[in-house]
């Protein structure tokens, strides 16, 4: 039994008649009257009664039509589901992102995305940068909002946005008075910041702004993850260069200066140039349509 024979059922279920049922499944009487037996025989169930007059349900005939309009529906649905797959109007997509990027792009690009593919499932994944670059290569994930690292030729690169840094310390801060504060100013103090394995393009930024002037900068910590970054500024363990975006929430206790000059990452949106997920291509496409309106 497969579901060409259920067709052949459901054709004499709903028609009642040998003839008419027939030429729906384009087919001669008599053959068509011999599966019908044949399906009969296969299950062993007598599925319709019938004379020179009549065709009708049996008991059981009318249970297995309600059967075989399930499989088939599920089966019909299945054939949909596989060429919206194919086509990238539905399936999963594993999407990657910096924590500092859910305060910037991450939430118009996900909106977005939802709204052009409403049946594409997406998987958020808030990692850092260095662990966003290896899941991309490894292909955990299809796509990534992260810093741009350089020449990626293994990637496909959309620029979404350039975000400068600021600078945040306690409000009872010395250096709170100052309105735009340098790398000279915080020649001796402590600066809390991501380390180079965790954040690489960020690390750079920071110590090449200090290394401009001649000064290598005293860090004292490295936290992994920008928030704790800012809860150690908050317990006055140092002051710390962040992404503008963290700087609009920093809670009572903290504030934020401009830095002379100051450092610019871009934020790009990255996937598998050899990608073999079909959702990716309106990802990509949505991230240069947020290029174009912001930069």
């Amino acid at each position: 039994m497969d579901t060409r024979h259920m067709r052949y059922f459901m054709a004499l279920a709903e028609t009642l008649h040998f003839g008419r049922a027939a030429e729906r499944m384009n087919m001669s009487q008599p053959p068509f009257s011999r599966q019908i037996a044949m399906i009969e025989h296969t299950l062993g169930v007598k599925l319709f009664e019938r004379n020179s007059r009549n065709v009708a349900l049996t008991p059981a005939g009318k249970h297995f039509m309600k059967d075989c309009r399930k499989v088939l529906g599920l089966f019909e649905e299945a054939c949909r589901d596989v060429r919206l797959v194919a086509s990238g109007m539905k399936g999963e997509l594993r999407f990657g992102f910096m924590m500092h990027a859910a305060h910037s792009v991450v939430p118009q690009l996900v909106q977005l995305y939802a709204e052009a593919r409403p049946d594409v499932r997406l998987v958020l994944d808030e990692r850092t940068p260095t662990e966003i670059d290896e899941m991309l290569v490894a292909g955990t994930l299809d796509a990534a909002v992260t810093f741009d690292c350089g020449y990626a030729p293994h990637l496909q690169t959309v620029l979404l946005a350039r975000e400068r840094l600021c600078i945040i310390m306690r409000k009872d801060h010395p250096l709170a008075a100052v309105d735009q504060i340098g790398p000279e100013e915080l020649r001796e103090e402590k600066i809390i910041a991501a380390s180079a394995a965790t954040a690489p393009a960020l690390r750079s930024a920071i110590n090449s702004y200090f290394s401009a002037k001649g000064i290598v900068p005293h860090v004292v910590l490295e936290p992994r993850l920008q928030h704790t970054i800012i809860q150690l500024v908050v317990k006055g363990l140092g002051v710390a260069l962040i992404p503008a975006s963290l700087c609009a929430e920093l809670g009572a206790g903290l504030m934020s200066r401009a830095l002379t000059d100051a450092p610019q990452l871009d934020v790009v949106l990255r996937a598998p140039i050899t990608t073999k997920n079909p959702a990716v291509s309106t990802f990509m496409e949505i991230g240069k349509s947020m290029q174009r309106a912001s930069l």
